[in-house]
């Protein structure tokens, strides 16, 4: 039996108890963009050094990153052998709203084949994947294939703010040939692709101030401004007819796409009619086919409206004016667009539109990070198609994403080296909404992939 066969061996024959692990850690509250979870950031952190330990890791630490910490774990079987830094996340999205859930996000449920949870297709069951295939060869074999690190950060749902800095602190530590995230996802469940560009992202709440305090509607109507009628003009005017961005600059620096990725869209032959009727929602004018509709999703920038509030949200009614009104807003970035430069021309265009009586509050979220695309003649990136093609029977198709992984354009920036995604959660399963899953074949498929990965690297 081969290094690679034991291996297997031990993961199909351990594959219950991966799956309570998998549990187990979606049981943990770890949301990281809001303060009243950060007993569960910490016991998450705490769940993955454990983990590691557990799988064999000869070191691993805890990282002190400004902000939540991150989880480091090595294992150098032989300094010969090349160096992978794997990349993952074990923090998670809010679940709000609670009531959509059909079962509770932090209780795992197994329905038809797929296990329901916050975080666990993006990104604890991904993440879990690659620890679990490094505890298989240990166990088997006592080494593995190639020399793994690790790098789990608790901020990327909160657009990592601390993460380049991290990287820089700790660059020799994450010394590597090449970084493999775990994060990332597959564009769809019936057809197998790895992502080669993912966008960038900058994101900002805006406020706007009327009267000093709340104002009886009928006393005042028609007179005082009104906050919430000057935010949704200002909103209204950050769009054109046809969806996209109308803010001056704001697709400054923007470069032409990869003539890959547009291949890829014409080969994807993609149905936009399902996609449509998949959300629950009518097909807009402006896109009236499968190709725009991509062109769209993987290749322009985006400026959208996360939250609204403004005055009484109770039931029943209240009659005021209100002082306040805010909007949460994300915008996504295409390759060549700076997170600095979009926020500035976005709140140039809102300040010079402010009608009177009004004023403005801009707050930035994080640093933001820029559009990432993979290098297409990476070695790395043709030796994870051709896994991918072996277990699956079809060349996987090279696509883009709309998301955000800050990851790939900071490993580029700090540690000069190149990543790819190998992620096995999928685009549909929910995450960031309610009854957030993961295909448990995919699961399954995943640890298959990841032990052929690095066993083919190891040669």
């Amino acid at each position: 039996m081969t290094t690679l066969d034991a291996a297997k061996a031990y993961l199909d024959a351990h594959y219950e108890d991966a799956l309570e692990d998998l549990k187990a850690f979606c049981r943990i509250e770890s949301v990281s963009t809001d303060p009243a979870y950060r007993e569960g950031i910490r016991a998450a952190a705490g769940f993955v050094a454990d983990r590691l330990t557990r799988a064999g890791f000869s070191r691993v630490a805890q990282l002190e990153t400004g902000g939540h910490p991150a989880v480091y774990g090595e294992i150098i079987s032989d300094p010969s052998k090349p160096t992978y830094l794997v990349y993952g996340h074990y923090d998670v999205q809010p679940p709000d709203p609670l009531d959509k859930w059909v079962t509770p996000p932090f209780e795992p449920s197994v329905r038809d084949d797929r296990l329901y949870a916050r975080g666990v297709s993006d990104d604890k069951g991904p993440l879990l994947i690659p620890i679990l295939v490094a505890e298989a060869f240990m166990r088997t074999g006592g080494k593995l294939p190639v020399n793994m690190k690790v790098l789990i950060e608790g901020e990327e749902e909160a657009g990592s703010p601390n993460f380049e800095a991290t990287l820089d602190r700790y660059r020799d530590l994450l010394a590597c040939d090449a970084v493999i995230s775990a994060d990332g996802a597959m564009w769809r469940p019936d057809r197998p692709s790895l992502t080669v560009a993912s966008r960038g992202m900058v994101d900002f709440e805006i406020i706007v101030k009327g009267p000093s305090k709340d104002l009886h509607s009928g006393r005042h109507g028609g007179s005082a401004p009104n906050p919430i009628t000057a935010l949704v003009a200002l909103l209204a005017s950050l769009h054109g007819g046809d969806g996209r961005v109308t803010v001056d600059g704001f697709m400054d620096g923007t470069a032409a796409p990869d003539a890959r990725i547009l291949a890829a869209i014409e080969a994807a032959n993609f149905d936009s009619a399902s996609y449509y009727a998949e959300i629950g929602t009518a097909k807009p004018d402006p896109i009236d086919n499968g190709r725009e509709l991509l062109l769209r999703q993987w290749l322009e920038p985006t400026l959208e409206f996360n939250g609204i509030s403004g005055g009484y949200q109770g039931e029943g009614s209240k009659t005021i004016i209100p002082s306040t009104a805010s909007v949460k807003i994300t915008c996504r970035l295409v390759a060549g667009q700076k997170p600095d430069h979009v926020a500035e021309v976005v709140k140039r265009h809102l300040e010079q539109r402010l009608p009177p009586g009004i004023s403005l509050e801009f707050h930035r979220q994080g640093p933001g990070s820029e559009a990432f695309f993979v290098n297409p003649d990476l070695p790395l990136l043709a030796t994870a198609e051709d896994v991918l093609g072996e277990l699956l029977g079809q060349k996987p198709l090279r696509v883009a994403m709309g998301a955000t992984v800050p990851i790939g354009s900071a490993i580029r920036k700090i540690l000069d080296r190149e990543a790819i995604f190998f992620s096995f959660s999928t685009s549909d399963e929910d995450y960031h909404a309610p009854n957030e899953f993961l295909r448990l074949k995919n699961f399954r498929l995943g640890l298959s992939a990841w032990a052929q990965l690095l066993e083919r690297l190891g040669r």
